[in-house]
């Protein structure tokens, strides 16, 4: 395991430190264009949701970020290394940095739960084996499972956890930057709350910076520092939510004020 950068939290002027920086960016499918020219810029210690309508290409703006889509232009930097230039230890560097959880989950169906969450400390550290299963038993806890699921397969887990198995291994390498994309997708509205929960307090209580990708109200409300609004093939608004209440934009006013965002803000 390595220790995180002794990086300063905040630049000379004061601001907090940029994570990701996106500029320019351009993503397109053959002929149709998904992104043209957009901005992006996510800080140290944020919790940030990106919402937008269906086919605005929220999960393409994370592959991009992450690195499982080359851009079609513009520039994206990773704490300030340009993604487009990373040295072979750079961009080993920026993995053990991120951590990752995809809507599925993501798991190895043929591996325990013990070993999913393992599999990033065998593939980046030379930690015995005694000690990288007592890290993934860590995790396993710190995501709310009782010991006895580490021995369950995929197959044999609910939804629910499912997603926290997804979570503790995105968790493994202690990162400091956690993409999350619709963590709460497919979950009831108890289990979406208690995930919801976790996320904050694993934010809070280990400095994270979260990217992530939602179409829950409740999510944005409850957990979200600032939510980017995808839109018009860029990101028309960054803000928190109380802000974009008051958007003129058509779709964000029909978003957050329409009957599921008035819902939202109820529960709030």
């Amino acid at each position: 395991m390595q220790d995180a950068p002794a990086q300063a939290q905040k630049s000379e002027a004061g601001k907090p430190e940029t994570l990701i920086e996106v500029r320019g960016l351009v993503s397109r499918f053959g002929e149709r264009t998904i992104h043209d020219g957009l901005d992006l810029d996510v800080e140290r210690g944020e919790v940030l949701g990106v919402v937008g309508g269906s086919g605005t290409g929220k999960t393409v703006l994370l592959n991009t970020i992450i690195g499982l889509k080359e851009p079609d232009g513009g520039e994206i930097r990773l704490f300030g290394n340009d993604r487009a230039n990373l040295t072979k230890q750079q961009a080993a560097d920026i993995e053990m940095r991120t951590g990752v959880l995809f809507q599925q989950g993501a798991l190895f169906s043929s591996l325990s739960v013990l070993e999913n969450v393992a599999s990033p400390l065998v593939e980046h550290t030379d930690l015995p084996k005694s000690q990288i299963y007592e890290l993934a038993e860590m995790k396993i806890a710190m995501v709310g499972l009782k010991p006895e699921a580490r021995y369950l397969k995929p197959a044999e887990l609910s939804g629910g956890m499912r997603k926290r198995v997804g979570l503790a291994r995105a968790l493994a390498l202690d990162p400091e930057l956690l993409f999350l994309d619709e963590p709460t997708a497919g979950l009831d509205p108890i289990g979406a709350a208690a995930f919801d929960e976790l996320i904050r307090n694993l934010s809070d209580d280990l400095g994270l910076t979260v990217f992530m990708i939602t179409h829950d109200l409740d999510s944005l409300y409850a957990i979200c520092d600032k939510v980017a609004v995808l839109a018009d093939k860029g990101i028309v608004a960054k803000a928190p939510v109380q802000e974009l209440e008051r958007s003129d934009h058509p779709w964000i006013k029909e978003y957050f004020l329409g009957p599921r965002g008035r819902a939202g803000q109820k529960a709030a």
